[in-house]
């Protein structure tokens, strides 16, 4: 059994964005410390591969396929996890998209996506299930942002952007919602090898500069990041709020 601090047994997580990469990483560690998962996504097949795969290892998980970029869809699907699964003591805010471009050359249609995708969701899903955390008097939300919540780097300005406000509304979940006994925090993922990285890990050169530019000399694992979502989800973190924790290597505090 895990340490009590640690312990997630009777928790239900939801993990959007969770069929793979990250969040799926996300979703099997909490899993792996007692918790029931919910994976969402919107290829069914997909979602339904990933709890096939949980359950094949004995952990507990149910799927849920909506679009957390529809509004209308996200509270539909919350309402119905939480009248035929269960309530909802976890959320993972995982959901996000890459596009490059030079800004100059941006597409608008691809700036549009990028807002729906990366921050509206986060919003979306988080106002969705606090309000049944909030008259349960308890909750832990944990949105993804990134290293890109605190840094720009050349033809990813769009992205940045959305994950600098993932930062932010992180804090004012916090500012509003701590008060009816709500923990919201926030991972910053470094670079990860995950789908969305393959175009720069393919890329000899990137990764060359890549693992020069941090401190631990390498691409993180997905599977390192399970101890911060853990620990974020669990009695441990009682008391921290508003917080974005950084697991990259080191990359944001070297020059």
């Amino acid at each position: 059994m895990p340490y009590p601090l640690f312990n997630l047994e009777g928790r239900l997580a939801l993990v959007t964005g969770s069929s793979q990469g990250i969040g799926f990483a996300l979703a099997k560690g909490l899993a792996e410390h007692g918790a029931a998962v919910v994976i969402n996504g919107r290829d069914r097949v997909k979602v339904d591969a990933a709890v096939g795969e949980l359950a094949a290892a004995g952990l507990k998980a149910y799927a849920s396929t909506f679009d957390v970029t529809d509004l209308a869809a996200v509270k539909a699907g919350v309402d119905g996890i939480e009248t035929e699964i269960g309530p909802i003591d976890i959320l993972v805010n995982n959901a996000g998209m890459q596009f490059r471009a030079p800004l100059e050359d941006f597409p608008e249609d691809r700036w549009q996506q990028l807002l729906q995708t990366n921050i509206s969701s986060v919003f979306y899903a988080g106002q969705s299930v606090a309000r049944h955390m909030i008259k349960r008097g308890r909750g832990k939300i944990i949105n993804i942002g990134s290293v890109q919540s605190e840094l720009a780097r050349p033809s990813i300005a769009p992205y940045t952007a959305t994950k600098g406000a993932v930062r932010n509304l992180t804090r004012g979940m916090c500012a509003d919602w701590a008060k009816h006994g709500l923990q919201i925090n926030a991972i910053a993922p470094g670079y990860f090898k995950t789908p969305l990285n393959h175009a720069l890990m393919d890329n000899a050169d990137f990764s060359a500069w890549l693992e020069k530019r941090t401190p631990a000399g390498r691409w993180g694992n997905v599977d390192e990041l399970v101890g911060a979502a853990v620990f974020l989800a669990g009695d441990a973190s009682s008391f921290v709020n508003g917080q974005v924790l950084h697991v990259d290597g080191g990359i944001t505090a070297s020059v």
